[in-house]
């Protein structure tokens, strides 16, 4: 009986299946979601703010399965953090399609411990030895040979543990970003139900239950007049968005600043989530940003197309592609952020930007943007309503980032058996 091959190296785990370009036309129609550099996190992980589909066919070797790795062998960047970035495909996913910019990790045999190789290129080890051996000035490479020679020992009992350890807090932090999700889902169906659709009102004009609780029942008329943005609710009136909201423009020189103020970019903003979860510290910054304020609405006004919208979840400063909107009255939050944060907004600052290559908003147009306003009493009612959601949102960020802290401070020593597990066991629990 032959024996078993020793294994010492990435290429006597996987082999590579490399990805296709794609027909532009056939791109955002229904299909599979194409896993190209942008569904990769800076240094390794899923990311999906920005997910695109295909609505052609490609072969079945293109396809990547749930569970399975997929990996970057190129970056456009100067910091290299895409160069070799690992990425595996959600469980709660359909198979997914690479593309010219990414490979596939094929797995040699049904014994292959997919989970520690996973963490293995996620460690600082592995990061270094891919910007080593980095080819290429403006566009970096890494060669296929050079990625499978990567030192990959059979992983101990232990490393098996760890590597288990190191999913636990892994699935912690995807269910604070699922919850996030959730709950900014429930907050957009309130906001269109009551000001957008007028569901309520018109329940009570048909002599229906409108299915709220009595006390914010009874804020809602039960008939319709007419405006020049058609029929709206008697008694509201048609305004807009300046007058509820205000663009605070507090401008900070880098003399100013503090190296370790918070500092957001529109790099750190995620398309379409208002859940604001990465950023950096302003150490190094040499140009004048904006101040603002934790629960302020952060607004990539670069681009705006890209829907960069947020809530600061803490105090800070900001690139000066990003606007800052605040309200004039704290109980006007939840119908400003709803309405920043939709797609109509966001069309209307597309279309009314300035530039071609590089349009760019700015708050006198997004201040004239036309809204149906309430009465004040059932703006309150709807903004204490989400204030809960929002809190919990904020919460959940700041937890996932103190679970991220603690991870990737113990995959170094984890992987490399410096620590022992139930060392790392306890240092959970904390952050947890």
């Amino acid at each position: 009986m032959a024996s078993k091959k020793h294994r010492e190296t990435l290429g006597d785990y996987f082999t590579l299946q490399r990805g296709t370009t794609y027909k532009s036309r056939l791109l955002d129609q229904p299909g599979p979601i194409l896993l190209g550099l942008s569904t990769i996190q800076r240094n390794g992980g899923f990311r999906l703010d920005s997910l695109r589909t295909y609505g052609g066919q490609s072969p079945d070797t293109l396809l990547v399965q749930p569970g399975e790795l997929y990996v970057s062998l190129k970056d456009v960047t100067q910091s290299a953090d895409l160069l070799g970035a690992v990425a595996r495909l959600p469980f709660d996913r359909r198979a997914g399609r690479l593309t010219q910019d990414t490979v596939k990790l094929q797995p040699i045999g049904n014994d292959v411990p997919t989970d520690y190789l996973y963490w293995l290129l996620r460690t600082p080890k592995y990061r270094s030895y891919c910007r080593a051996h980095a080819t290429g000035t403006t566009n970096l490479g890494l060669a296929r040979e050079d990625f499978l020679a990567f030192p990959a020992p059979e992983p101990s009992a232990t490393q098996r543990a760890i590597a288990h350890i190191l999913g636990t807090l892994d699935d912690k932090i995807e269910l604070n970003r699922r919850m996030n999700e959730t709950l900014e889902t429930i907050a957009r169906a309130i906001f269109k139900s009551w000001f957008v659709d007028f569901d309520p009102v018109r329940a009570k004009a048909e002599g229906r239950d409108p299915g709220l609780p009595e006390h914010i029942a009874d804020l809602f008329p039960d008939r319709f007049e007419g405006s020049e943005m058609g029929e709206i609710p008697v008694g509201w009136k048609v305004g807009t968005l300046g007058e509820v909201a205000e663009n605070p423009r507090r401008t900070i020189k880098p003399a100013q600043m503090e190296e370790s103020t918070t500092y957001i970019g529109l790099e750190h903003m995620p398309r379409q989530s208002i859940c604001l979860a990465d950023w950096d510290h302003a150490d190094g910054l040499e140009s004048n940003k904006y101040e603002f304020k934790r629960g302020e609405i952060l607004f990539g006004k670069l681009r705006p197309y890209f829907h960069k919208v947020g809530i600061a979840p803490v105090d800070g400063i900001c690139s000066t592609d990003i606007l800052v909107v605040a309200v004039k009255q704290p109980e006007w939050f939840g119908f400003v952020l709803e309405h920043v944060s939709s797609e109509g907004f966001v069309n209307h600052t597309t279309a009314t930007s300035s530039g071609t290559k590089m349009p760019r908003t700015n708050w006198k147009d997004m201040s004239g943007f036309s809204v149906v306003t309430p009465p004040f009493s059932l703006a309150k009612a709807f903004d204490e309503l989400i204030q809960p959601f929002m809190e919990r949102i904020v919460e959940n960020v700041h937890e996932g980032r103190s679970l991220t802290a603690i991870r990737d401070a113990l995959l170094p020593r984890l992987i490399s058996g410096d620590l022992r597990v139930p060392d790392a066991s306890r240092s959970i629990e904390v952050g947890l």
